[in-house]
């Protein structure tokens, strides 16, 4: 049994990267590093995963290499927690020692590369893809695939970079019929859409299992909806492919649509490389608001 005191000095050593103390608190017992328990059955890996603290990890690794394979009580693997925190250094040290992890399904069923993608975190993404491309392509809840997931949280550049590695899978319908472009236009993503309809991914509109197409959804939303003149002339021009010519968008709306679209892809074929403070990795490409992560893996 650890001592409530003890296991708040491993936490905190493990949370703020104090390799010092860590290491004379397991030579003192190096039974802690396999016992250690913290809140939803988390152990020392779990904590300097979601804390991004690199040395941390590799000092508890060189105990443990096994944590590498554990799992917490929500399923969580280090690895899902790295990839969420947007740690590339831990990603691919955890990944050198339990590859299989990518395939690995947590609580709300998605693996580290659908968490890699609604983060934004696309070096991690792109590390993960180097080990295999299969798990990006298993289906989530009701069908959706991990596009429909960056178009939920407005992850546009994972969105390119993915297009780029899987293919066709981008042209894949859930179990309610619909396209990226169903899902777009719901959640208001202009820049997505001008990117799904100008870059012809999505070629041509089609009804979901309602018989709704895109521009039958966008009309019944309402009319003062921020974009929704822009979006509107985008779908009109998709409704006849045979009559294609180029959307002509407003100054303001061709601003956002291209510098967002242009800088995306520039940071998916050649993202940045210097070196981050922990606090920049967990936070770099995270959406704006809270999605299921941020409460799974603080708590």
């Amino acid at each position: 049994m650890v001592g409530e005191t003890v296991e708040k000095k491993l936490y905190n050593a493990a949370s703020e990267g104090d390799l010092t103390t860590l290491q004379t608190l397991l030579q003192e017992d190096p039974y802690l590093v396999h016992e250690a328990p913290f809140a939803y059955s988390r152990n020392l890996l779990h904590v300097a995963a979601m804390h991004g603290q690199a040395a941390i990890v590799e000092e508890v690794l060189k105990m443990n290499p096994r944590l590498a394979t554990s799992l917490d009580s929500k399923n969580l693997s280090p690895l899902h927690i790295a990839a969420a925190e947007g740690s590339l250094e831990i990603v691919k040290k955890l990944l050198s020692l339990a590859p299989e992890a990518c395939w690995w399904r947590d609580c709300h069923d998605m693996n580290p590369i659908h968490i890699a993608a609604m983060n934004g975190h696309v070096e991690i993404l792109e590390e993960l893809l180097k080990e295999s491309h299969l798990p990006a392509m298993e289906r989530l809840h009701r069908g959706q695939t991990v596009f429909h997931l960056c178009v939920k949280h407005g992850q546009l550049t994972t969105l390119m970079v993915l297009v780029d590695k899987l293919g066709e899978l981008v042209r894949a319908k859930d179990d309610d019929g619909e396209t990226l472009l169903h899902l777009a236009v719901r959640s208001n993503q202009l820049a997505i859409v001008a990117f799904l309809v100008a870059f012809k991914i999505i070629k041509t509109q089609t009804p979901n299992s309602r018989g709704k197409t895109e521009l039958k959804i966008l009309l019944e939303s309402p009319p003062d909806t921020s974009n929704y003149s822009e979006m509107h002339k985008i779908l009109k021009k998709l409704q006849d492919r045979s009559k294609w010519e180029p959307v002509k968008l407003t100054d303001t709306a061709m601003v956002v649509v291209v510098l967002i679209a242009s800088m995306a892809f520039q940071v998916a074929i050649s993202p940045p490389r210097q070196r981050m403070t922990g606090r920049q990795r967990r936070t770099r490409g995270r959406p704006s608001h809270h999605g299921i992560y941020s409460s799974l893996i603080v708590q």
